[in-house]
């Protein structure tokens, strides 16, 4: 995924990573193990290493017309701090900030935030197909592109 974004999101005008794939990963990875491995009578022992952060590695690659969006997936209570965090840590422009329930569920409640200030929420919860065209039309009017168009 690392070398698909660094070939494709230089031509891109918008960006939206919805979720990482994974925060972690085996240290080593399959080269440690050299595939199959049996089971022995001793412990195995797993060294995590963290994975890249994909979205902070292309936003220090941006153009500056591009238009760059993260999402927060939190407990409610540390939702909006995380969101903010995120803002300023991967230099991104929006954030969605969502609450962990929102994982498994047919509902979404989403605060979008924005480096400049902006915030925008939904109407409470809402469905899932209902927020993609929301968030879309969120990211449309913060899109540099259409901003530029309307000065």
């Amino acid at each position: 995924m690392q070398a698909l974004l660094r070939e494709h999101v230089p031509g891109a005008d918008v960006l939206v990573m919805a979720a990482a794939v994974a925060d972690y990963r085996p240290k080593g990875g399959k080269d440690v193990f050299g595939g199959k491995f049996r089971r022995k009578k001793e412990d195995l022992v797993l060294t995590l290493e963290p994975t890249p952060d994909l979205l902070a590695e292309v936003a220090s690659t941006r153009r500056p017309d591009q238009l760059m969006v993260g999402f927060a997936l939190e407990p409610r209570e540390e939702m909006m701090a995380s969101a903010r965090e995120k803002l300023e840590r991967k230099k991104v422009d929006l954030v969605v900030a969502n609450p962990l329930e929102t994982m498994d569920s047919e509902t979404i409640e989403a605060v979008v935030i924005g480096r400049d200030g902006f915030e925008a929420k939904t109407d409470g919860k809402v469905s899932k197909a209902d927020f993609a065209p929301w968030l879309l039309d969120v990211i449309e009017a913060k899109s540099p592109a259409r901003e530029g168009r309307q000065a």
